[in-house]
């Protein structure tokens, strides 16, 4: 600011100390010498009426005023906003209650049209809005307003010797950067010219003397701040949690600078060295996974998840508030049934898919999805990839347990894509507690975060399809078509069921599952149990690979009748593998990923 005001009043001398300095063949010790030769010549003909001279256009009253003027009890705000919601009713609301405004630019000009008296901030910095905007409020007259403790005699002597008056209030937002950059198309230039600079100085400078600043960045908070100034209250709790909020806002602000630059520099790497992940309460819970253990859920703001789809942003249409199993059993159920194309019905349990089916006609594939294991089904989560009509809101609502043909099968959760106004009205009708989502499909190539004690892991998402690779023959008999098919729908069940994990899967339908268990041959044990008769010619898709095939988990399936077997293959037992399919004629596919669950 002192080089803007000499270019004011310096002439050609500080005209020719600005190019000397900027000079290259000079080193920084010989423009500096320069730089001062020229300044003397202009020193003498600056006095403090010069260097805060107003432009004619500017107020003409003393800044030494404003300093007075607050001595006299005179309290000053300063508002600066992008969002100007209620702007109004917070400007005449202040007035009324006999602050002095300061404004900037936009924002002074929506309270002049609210009929609110304003001061314009360059009628206190004597200095015009700079480069672009870039420069408005960064001056001593705004910041030493801010920044002064009431309490420290040397700061507001500071303060009266510059004619520099304090702020009792501060009301800032930023540039919408967020919404700049997830809207679309945008150059880079354009994406550094919506990074605000005096916003947050502005806010962390208040939030920092919040003891004698008021610092208000959200509109909602508005009524409580002028409540608060008109029952004159004193409350430190209150302003210390306007200036957590202050920081929270700048901090979540940065976040989304920073991911912005470090994709548009990082050359594809997801992995930067440090980052932040901008978290925003949705709800509190009643509880955790346990009534003992209390709970919230929490939005993710990262510019990598918008309009990534997902449970997080889903809505609901009916039933009871969502509980922490409720998000992580729909979270798995969504998963699931996004990966697939054709209308498929996928039914959930403790996170793991208990039933899952494609069909054409998306009732058989909810009939078949219930009938894989109607028990765990029972109390579970149903999501579908296709749109929820009147007929499979009856099929839904009426559906009786395989078990005894006279239960009603009773859910938690229903997700899907869509409704009809008919199927949501059906459905609503099934339970008043049933909570009804309805969910965009989840994104891939997301970043992957899982918290351990200490730290987080991260890793890329698991979005291979069987699509994406290769199944190869690794025995004599190779599969039909109908068999590689079967395989393929298997591997992309096993891949949302927990480790260690088996699934058994004929005709689009998963047969039977497997999970968790901590050996491959419990979890094949418990798959072809609920499979029956059915696993006979059927395929089976392991998450990893067989450590051991003879009197073992390979020719265990193959003496129970299995039809073909997709495994990634990688052990050195792999031929032990490949000759027990030979010898029982079963058809054994390698497919050379691993889809690890834990």
């Amino acid at each position: 600011m002192v080089c803007a005001a000499v270019s004011l009043a310096g002439g050609s001398a500080t005209a020719a100390a600005t190019s000397l300095s900027r000079r290259p063949a000079l080193d920084l010790h010989s423009r500096r010498l320069l730089w001062a030769r020229a300044m003397s010549h202009v020193a003498p003909r600056l006095s403090s009426a010069t260097v805060g001279a107003p432009t004619p256009d500017h107020d003409q009253r003393p800044a030494r005023a404003r300093a007075v003027a607050a001595q006299a009890g005179v309290r000053q705000a300063l508002i600066s906003l992008s969002d100007k919601t209620d702007l109004a009713n917070l400007g005449n609301g202040l007035e009324s209650l006999g602050f002095s405004i300061i404004s900037t630019g936009g924002t002074a000009s929506s309270l002049e049209a609210a009929g609110v008296n304003v001061t314009k901030v360059e009628q206190i910095t004597h200095f015009p809005e700079m480069l672009d905007g870039r420069v408005k409020t960064l001056h001593p007259s705004i910041h030493g307003g801010i920044l002064a403790r009431r309490d420290q005699e040397h700061h507001l002597e500071a303060l009266n010797e510059h004619g520099i008056g304090t702020f009792d209030v501060v009301v800032v937002n930023l540039y919408p950067f967020y919404d700049k950059v997830t809207s679309g198309t945008i150059t880079f230039e354009d994406g550094i010219e919506n990074i605000d600079i005096g916003g947050p100085t502005m806010i962390r400078a208040a939030a920092k003397n919040h003891k004698d600043v008021l610092v208000v960045v959200d509109h909602h908070d508005y009524p409580a701040l002028l409540k608060y100034l008109q029952e004159n209250q004193v409350d430190p709790q209150f302003r210390r949690m306007l200036a957590w909020k202050a920081f929270q806002h700048v901090a979540s602000y940065d976040s989304a600078v920073s991911e912005w630059l470090w994709k548009q520099s990082s050359g594809g790497d997801i992995f930067p060295p440090s980052f932040t992940v901008p978290l925003s309460m949705k709800s509190t819970l009643r509880y955790g996974e346990n009534p003992h253990q209390k709970a919230a859920f929490y939005g993710d703001r990262s510019l990598s998840l918008v309009n990534a789809g997902g449970i997080a942003t889903s809505f609901q249409h009916h039933g009871k508030e969502m509980s922490y199993n409720n998000y992580l059993d729909a979270d798995a159920a969504w998963n699931c049934v996004s990966e697939f194309e054709n209308p498929t019905c996928v039914v959930v349990k403790h996170t793991n898919p208990c039933g899952v089916a494609s069909r054409q006609d998306v009732l058989e594939a909810y009939r078949l999805a219930v009938k894989a294991d109607p028990v765990s089904a029972f109390g579970g989560i149903v999501a579908f990839n296709t749109t929820i009509d009147e007929d499979l809101a009856k099929e839904i609502r009426e559906f009786r347990s395989p078990t005894d043909g006279e239960t009603r099968m009773f859910y938690e959760i229903v997700v899907a894509p869509g409704y009809t106004e008919k199927g949501l009205e059906v459905l609503k009708g099934k339970s008043k507690t049933l909570r009804i989502l309805e969910a965009k499909r989840s994104g891939k190539n997301m970043l992957s975060l899982r918290q351990v004690s200490g730290g987080w892991l991260a890793q890329e998402s698991d979005d291979l399809t069987p699509e994406d690779i290769t199944f190869t023959t690794g025995s004599e008999r190779a599969p039909t078509d109908s068999e590689l098919s079967d395989a393929k729908f298997a591997w992309l069940c096993v891949k949302h069921v927990k480790s260690n994990a088996i699934v058994i899967a004929k005709d689009n339908c998963m047969l039977g599952m497997g999970s968790g268990q901590p050996n491959r041959v419990d979890s094949l044990r418990i798959a072809f149990r609920k499979a029956g008769e059915a696993a006979k010619g059927a395929a089976l898709a392991s998450d990893a690979f067989f450590p051991f095939a003879w009197k073992d988990a390979v020719e265990e399936a193959c003496e129970n009748g299995i039809g073909t077997i997709a495994q990634p293959g990688g052990s050195m037992r792999d031929k032990d593998a490949v000759d027990c399919c030979n010898k029982y004629g079963v058809s054994l596919l390698f497919t050379g990923v691993r889809h690890f669950r834990h």
